[in-house]
């Protein structure tokens, strides 16, 4: 069977076909959720709520491709995880000391493989790794971005901009530099 009668059999309620679909989906899904919520266990019940949404919602979707499918589970997904941030008070902006300035080759994140640069990602504060998550990854402008999280486009500015400081900083830390990256 291809995604497109699967689509169509689990709209109906179709069990067999809903649990292929989560288990085509699954794992690309909960990435994203841990890209958002820390905790391994929270970001497990983000993806399980957002499935439900998703299978909930099926019957009214047309589907016109598997890259439009993935696209709009990972909305859900992404959508769950920040209405969970928001219920859990968790999803404070980062007021602290202005993050200082590091001079740093602009493509240093470019050098490293996915898993690094997720173990710095999840490291962040919430405010900036959400903030960071929007715009860097999901494409997100920053007047999208205000209007998701509720708060003011210069917020979504100076969030992404502490966050890409501390994750500079954080790779300083780590000895990670431009240089040793891309020798190695």
């Amino acid at each position: 069977m291809d995604i497109a009668s699967f689509i169509k059999d689990a709209a109906k309620g179709n069990a067999a076909a809903q649990k292929c679909l989560f288990d085509r989906f699954a794992d690309p899904m909960m990435a994203v959720c841990c890209r958002y919520i820390k905790n391994r266990e929270d970001a497990e019940e983000m993806l399980l709520d957002g499935f439900f949404k998703f299978f909930r919602h099926l019957p009214g979707f047309t589907y016109q491709g598997e890259a439009a499918l993935y696209s709009w589970i990972k909305t859900i997904m992404v959508r769950e995880c920040l209405m969970f941030l928001r219920k859990k008070n968790v999803f404070t902006m980062q007021a602290e000391v202005e993050a200082e300035q590091i001079t740093m080759e602009t493509d240093v994140l470019a050098n490293l493989s996915a898993e690094e640069i997720f173990s710095l990602i999840i490291q962040l504060p919430v405010g900036y790794r959400t903030v960071f998550n929007l715009h860097v990854i999901e494409g997100m402008d920053h007047k999208e971005i205000a209007g998701e999280l509720g708060i003011a486009e210069g917020t979504s500015k100076s969030q992404l901009s502490k966050a890409k400081a501390l994750l500079q900083k954080m790779l300083l830390q780590k000895g990670i530099s431009y240089g040793q990256r891309k020798t190695q």
